[in-house]
C-alpha cells in the first residue's frame, strides 16, 4: 500500500525525491493512517483543484485497501 501511494504521489509532483509516506499503526478501529509527505513547492499538484486530485488519490487507495481487507486513511502533510 505504502508503494502504491508513493507512486502516485512521485508521477505528480516535480521533486520525486522531496515525496516520503509515514505508516501509523492502526488504531482502535483498525484504521491505518498513511501521512503523504511532498515539498512545499508541489502540495498544489497533489490537493488539486478543490482538493479532487486529493480525493482520486484517496478513493484509489481505499480501492486497493479493501482487495486486502484494510481500512485506510490518507493525510497529506507539508
Amino acid at each position: 500500500m505504502e508503494e502504491l501511494l508513493l507512486v502516485l504521489a512521485k508521477g505528480l509532483v516535480e521533486k520525486p525525491e522531496g515525496v516520503r509516506v509515514t505508516v501509523d499503526e492502526p488504531d482502535e478501529n483498525g484504521v491505518v493512517y498513511y501521512h503523504l509527505h511532498v515539498a512545499e513547492d508541489d502540495m498544489g499538484r497533489v490537493i488539486g483543484k478543490q482538493g479532487k486530485i486529493a480525493k482520486a488519490i484517496r478513493t484509489i487507495m481505499r480501492s486497493a485497501a479493501v482487495r486486502d481487507h484494510q481500512k485506510i486513511s490518507v493525510e497529506i502533510d507539508e
